[in-house]
C-alpha cells in the first residue's frame, strides 16, 4: 500500500469518527432518557471527535506525498 493510499484510508477513518459522533450527540440530546447511557454517549462522541481532530491535524500537517 503506497503512502498516499494509507493517508486516504486515514483520513476516511477520521471522518467515520464525525459521522459516529455527530450521530451519537443526536441521540444522547434527543432520544435516550436514562443519564447514564446519555453521558456514556456524549463521552464517546466527543472522544471519537478529539481523535478524529487530532488525525486530520496529522493528515494535513504532513504533507503531500510524492506519487
Amino acid at each position: 500500500m503506497s503512502p498516499a493510499l494509507a493517508k486516504m484510508w486515514i483520513a476516511i477513518t477520521s471522518m467515520v469518527f464525525m459521522f459516529i459522533s455527530v450521530f451519537s450527540i443526536y441521540i444522547s440530546r434527543y432520544k435516550a432518557k436514562n443519564k447514564i447511557i446519555r453521558f456514556i454517549l456524549a463521552f464517546i462522541a466527543y472522544v471519537l471527535m478529539i481523535l478524529a481532530g487530532i488525525i486530520i491535524i496529522f493528515v494535513v500537517f504532513s504533507g503531500p506525498t510524492p506519487e
